[in-house]
């Protein structure tokens, strides 16, 4: 009781303050997402992820590089394809020589232990925008997990370390594990993403990838039908208690901030690495807002990521990783 007790006794200095902190940042939470594009030579500069950018393969390699000698050794792949090789069966998801099969095998070939993961959806390939195959308005369910396993092997024949199934189609995971199980690829991950809810924090990501649901007739306008309502807590355990069940290695709570009930509730409940996702939305407010003057950049950065661990991440997906890493160095 006080004043035998004095809680304040624990803050008086940066030492002490050091000494009994529960929660710490390094290198190793991180896992990088990465945008790549065709071409050569080309760095482009998303314009709502300011300072963040797509990368032809050749740059890709040195940005690597760089990711590497900064401690950060795990990346999460993504594609943005040409309009011309879009179609609603994501056809060139397939293709072994694909930009996302060559990215894998330039990110292994320029740092073998970096580890990969690599984005499996069928938005970035989808004339519609949309994860799964659009028949007659609606999200065809078990015809898109076919493809997605398809996705899944593909990529593993060309290295990835992981797969990550982003889309949110019900059993793929199964699908998927099957598939890579009957080729020989038992060593393949997969981090699913379980518990992804139908979030407006998503729009700079979709202005990178050009991957939005197109507005048409008798096409959905929003993901709603399978993306998670963000109201509902109790699903976000089920789903991801069934993803686990299916074959699972890391599960995965996205977005970050708004949802760190469900991360702890979900970190209560399983016993596997559970992933957050800082989302670009997510980036996007707090790089304009220091922008403005608004907020302290870095304090805030490190902040919001401190509490996504302290909320039960293992493993947090964030476009500010460099930004963090060389704060802390």
């Amino acid at each position: 009781m006080y004043p035998l007790r004095r809680n304040r006794r624990l803050r008086q200095n940066d030492a002490i303050r050091s000494l009994v902190r529960e929660t710490f940042i390094s290198p190793n939470d991180f896992l990088v997402p990465l945008f790549v594009v065709e071409g050569n030579g080309v760095k482009e500069e998303i314009a709502s992820m300011p300072n963040y950018y797509r990368y032809s393969l050749d740059l890709l390699k040195a940005e690597v590089k760089e990711l590497w000698s900064l401690g950060l050794k795990s990346v999460l792949l993504f594609v943005k394809v040409p309009d011309k090789l879009k179609d609603n069966n994501g056809t060139e998801a397939l293709n072994k020589d694909g930009l996302m099969q060559r990215a894998i095998k330039t990110v292994k070939d320029v740092c073998p232990e970096m580890l990969v993961m690599t984005d499996v959806a069928m938005d970035p390939y989808s004339s519609y925008g949309h994860d799964g195959i659009v028949s007659d308005g609606i999200i065809v369910n078990d015809d898109t997990n076919a493809i997605l396993a398809e996705m899944s092997l593909s990529h593993a024949n060309a290295g990835a370390d992981f797969v990550a199934p982003s889309d949110m189609m019900d059993g793929r995971i199964f699908e998927i594990r099957s598939l890579l199980e009957d080729e020989g690829f038992h060593d393949t991950g997969i981090m699913s993403y379980s518990a992804k809810y139908a979030s407006a924090f998503y729009g700079p990501f979709r202005d990178a990838l050009d991957s939005a649901p197109v507005d048409q007739q008798h096409v959905p306008k929003d993901k709603q039908t399978y993306q998670m309502d963000p109201a509902n807590r109790d699903e976000a355990i089920k789903e991801t208690l069934m993803d686990i069940e299916e074959g699972a290695d890391i599960v995965m709570v996205k977005p970050g901030l708004c949802y760190l009930d469900i991360v702890r509730d979900i970190k209560n409940t399983v016993h596997v690495p559970v992933a957050v996702y800082q989302v670009s939305g997510e980036y996007a407010m707090l790089k304009a807002a220091a922008e403005k003057g608004w907020l302290d950049h870095d304090t805030v950065m490190l902040e919001q990521v401190t509490a996504i661990k302290r909320a039960g991440a293992n493993i947090i997906a964030s476009y500010f990783a460099k930004d963090v890493v060389r704060v802390l160095q």
